[in-house]
């Protein structure tokens, strides 16, 4: 997959570009719904004989226009969701840089120069899709805005479980630490990137050595508590269990950090500095502070058991 950064003003015109049939949007966690905007345009491309690409923007618009704090945190960061859409077989990825300038572009600006001028002779996006300054521009009014050099096609929600799946939707289940329900709107589990650093070292003493867990990007975080995961490392998948939190049994938690160290079953490689991926699967308990540290290792055992019941029931 080509993957082509654009800043505005862009520099191309349609004789630079393979005739191309795009998915619009901005696309935060590749969910389901997602995914059918995304291969709906690849099924096309793949009919018409033209290319397939997605038009993905970088940061969200509402940090640029609002300073929303909100959606500074992802479900994808840009690079798990390049990750994701190349899984699709997208020939070219546009990750076009949201800024003031950007977003001033009546929609008739932003066709002409986001659409015909990269060659797009078909358009596919969701039905609540909405381009130009303000979001003037819809799904409604992008055929008159087309001048005629494309088509479009308009793809309804996408409903499971009787509701819509929405980025919005995913966004309160994390926060709400459901993540056991998550693969059925996102299609896989939730995930984040990050590398291992050094911690306190507290767990080997209590008998359950941790890796500390530093995140690459700002993904939106469950509730503090104890969730069985599995983790990504040294090329393959192991089960474990992570608490994120403040580690109350042993800090004022208004006077640390927020941390994230996982417990990996059969595990015992130094991994410092190693590149590793959280699957999220179950929230197990919340965060809770022991009188005494036997308390605590007493608890951990019982996480641990019920981590082992819950990857041994999902695997029947």
């Amino acid at each position: 997959m080509n993957v082509i950064n654009l800043t505005h003003p862009h520099s191309f015109n349609a004789n630079d570009l393979s005739p191309t049939v795009l998915a619009l949007g901005y696309f935060d966690g590749v969910h389901l719904g997602h995914k059918k905007v995304i291969t709906t345009a690849k099924k096309i491309a793949d009919q018409r004989g033209y290319k397939s690409a997605v038009m993905t923007f970088h940061p969200h618009p509402a940090v640029v226009l609002r300073n929303s704090v909100e959606h500074g945190e992802c479900i994808t960061s840009i690079a798990d969701k390049e990750e994701e859409i190349r899984k699709l077989g997208i020939d070219t990825l546009y990750i076009v840089q949201f800024c003031h300038s950007f977003a001033e572009l009546l929609p008739q600006q932003f066709v002409d120069q986001y659409i015909i001028d990269l060659n797009v002779k078909h358009v596919v996006a969701g039905f609540d899709y909405t381009y130009g300054r303000l979001g003037k521009g819809t799904m409604e009014t992008l055929p008159f805005h087309s001048r005629e050099k494309f088509t479009q096609t308009v793809i309804d929600k996408v409903v499971e479980k009787n509701e819509k799946i929405s980025s919005t939707l995913i966004r309160e289940l994390i926060h709400e630490g459901n993540m056991q329900i998550l693969p059925h709107y996102l299609g896989r589990y939730y995930t984040m990137h990050g590398k291992v650093i050094h911690g306190e070292k507290r767990g080997r003493l209590l008998g359950f050595p941790t890796a500390n867990i530093e995140l690459f990007a700002k993904y939106i975080l469950p509730p503090t508590g104890v969730y069985a995961v599995r983790i990504f490392v040294n090329n393959r998948y192991y089960n474990g269990v992570l608490n994120i939190g403040f580690k109350p049994t042993f800090h004022d938690e208004t006077k640390i950090k927020l941390a994230i160290e996982a417990h990996i079953f059969d595990f015992n490689e130094s991994i410092y500095g190693e590149q590793v991926i959280i699957e999220w699967h179950q929230r197990l308990r919340q965060e809770q502070k022991f009188q005494s540290v036997e308390q605590l290792i007493s608890q951990i055992h019982a996480d641990k058991e019920d981590a082992l019941r819950y990857f041994g029931a999902i695997r029947h």
